[in-house]
């Protein structure tokens, strides 16, 4: 499901990623916290599918779920729920751009969670001679329900309550999803149990700081744009006049000659690697193909010296030759290689086209009149494809420089959080391509699956959080606005899309990531006027 904003696919691709956090802002409604199993380290977030146990109302009896296990999540209400006494919060620095948080919970506050969770466990509570909601003595409760499940319910109805006032003072610094609790369950109990108040750690990572090389050099940027020389509308306007003409010919069988320029040729086509004594032969298993059907007009599109080395051929005659495959060869293992071809010709024939004049109009391009017509009709829209590419071009150049200027160190969850969002998109492309089973999408989802694409596609998502970083730099350091009706059109028309697919959807999600997409695009469009750019054909 891709958002409906107005700027060019490149530079959405890019500003969809900086959706998974926001710089400035931290959601309190639904952090991963996870207790600490050992003394030294925190506990790992689970990979997909997300796992979330939330703390509904004051407290959370008959469901202790976040309790009962070190590995459970434990999240936080977005709303700081007035507390009869203040806690005391200690931050100290931690390296690689985390704080960790010493929170101290005095009685006080302990003691009005406690007699919460009495009274929540008294609504629920069915027990044996007390009518429903009836008063229930303590003991009697304690009796019933079990004292130790008390005691858990009132350290998580603690945590829900001021954890919202612990990570006050980071709100505007704290990543997404990197909130954990290093203290152990079982620790809070214990100093809950005995001093009837409760300490906790808590670790978080903070926005990274970017630091420019030269300082300010995004102001002065040049940027060179090589541009496919495919997408030269007028030549590409040429071509697919000449393509729409040729699919209205009839094909013939070729006699009496060879491969002429034109014709098309079913191809079966091997080769082999030679050393400079050809002694050495490997296959070249990409170069292989059975019923090739090359178009001769195409010859361009093929290994330089290909078609020369062909012309003439006839139907069921071979030629082996030698070719090279050039330094720019698409392929990088097969650059400068040299390679012995055998091309066997299985059938050869020539189109017989119709003459291309105004009567061929309307079947070239139906409403069409006039061969004219046709002709400025095809090239405005090669023109508009040829500027969508060149705008495109020139954003991934952009992008490209901006990440070669900053120097930044990439907290792990970021960096977890990116490669989550980008596997979870290659899953959905996968589902929607091949539908999965069950069993195929939970491999697909497990944790090692997970940790193999993220150690694959290190270098991939650390350029693309360095860019993601670098465009909200400049966002704020060059005071770029846009208007809340964009926003505002912009999050009606995502919503939309979204009803039109049936698909869920959160509107302060979208609502956030629109945000992030409007600020990109702000800034592209301000480096694009600032930058000096050239612009070369290849």
């Amino acid at each position: 499901m891709e958002l409906c904003i107005g700027t060019s696919s490149s530079a959405k691709a890019l500003l969809l990623n900086r959706s998974i956090f926001r710089k400035n802002s931290i959601s309190i409604s639904d952090p991963f916290l996870r207790f600490k199993n050992g003394s030294s380290s925190c506990s790992r977030l689970s990979f997909l599918p997300r796992q979330r146990h939330f703390l509904h109302g004051n407290c959370c009896p008959f469901v202790a779920s976040a309790s009962s296990s070190s590995s459970s999540p434990v999240a936080t209400g977005e709303k700081k729920d007035k507390l009869p006494a203040s806690i005391e919060v200690t931050e100290t620095e931690e390296p690689n751009y985390r704080l960790k948080l010493s929170v101290e919970v005095p009685p006080a506050v302990c003691d009005d969670c406690y007699n919460r969770v009495l009274n929540e466990f008294m609504k629920q509570s069915r027990i044996p001679g007390f009518r429903p909601g009836k008063r229930v003595p303590e003991s009697i409760l304690l009796s019933y329900v079990g004292k130790e499940h008390v005691q858990k319910a009132t350290v998580e109805s603690i945590l829900k309550r001021t954890l919202p006032h612990a990570m006050s003072s980071v709100t505007d610094r704290a990543l997404r999803d990197s909130i954990r609790i290093l203290t152990k369950f079982s620790d809070m109990e214990q100093s809950y149990a005995t001093l009837n108040s409760l300490k906790y750690d808590i670790i978080v990572d903070v926005a990274p700081e970017v630091k420019w090389i030269p300082e300010d050099g995004y102001k002065n940027l040049k940027i060179v744009v090589e541009i496919d020389s495919d997408i030269n509308a007028h030549k590409a306007s040429e071509q697919e006049v000449r393509r729409r003409h040729k699919s209205l010919g009839t094909l013939r069988v070729v006699t009496g000659r060879g491969l002429q320029i034109g014709d098309l040729a079913v191809l079966d086509i091997s080769a082999t690697t030679i050393d400079e004594d050809e002694s050495n032969v490997e296959k070249i298993p990409s170069a292989e193909s059975k019923g090739f059907n090359f178009d001769t007009e195409d010859g361009d599109k093929v290994l330089p010296g290909f078609l020369d080395a062909i012309h003439g051929i006839s139907a069921g005659e071979t030629k082996s030759f030698p070719l090279v495959f050039p330094e720019s060869w698409r392929q990088e293992n097969l650059r400068g290689v040299r390679a012995q071809f055998t091309v066997e010709c299985k059938e050869l024939f020539y189109r017989d086209l119709p003459e291309l004049d105004d009567a061929l109009a309307d079947k070239i391009l139906p409403g069409c009149t006039t061969l004219e017509q046709v002709k400025e009709l095809l090239l405005q829209r090669c023109l508009e494809v040829e500027q969508t590419a060149k705008d495109q071009a020139t954003d991934n150049a952009i992008l490209d420089q901006l990440c070669k200027m900053v120097e930044v160190n990439i907290p792990q969850s970021l960096f977890e959080e990116q490669g989550r969002q980008l596997y979870g998109a290659k899953l959905l492309e996968i589902q929607a391509n091949v539908k999965l089973n069950d069993e195929q999408l939970s491999s697909l989802s497990s944790q090692k699956a997970v940790n193999e694409y993220l150690e694959h596609q290190m270098e991939n998502i650390t350029r693309l959080i360095k860019q993601n970083l670098a465009v909200g730099d400049i966002f704020k350091r060059e005071n770029l606005q846009f208007s809340s009706d964009e926003l505002v059109k912009e999050v009606e028309n995502s919503i939309a899309e979204f009803k039109r697919q049936k698909q869920e959807y959160d509107e302060d999600r979208i609502r956030e990531q629109v945000q992030e997409i409007l600020e990109g695009a702000k800034v592209l469009e301000w480096l694009r006027e600032n930058a000096e750019i050239q612009y070369i054909t290849r």
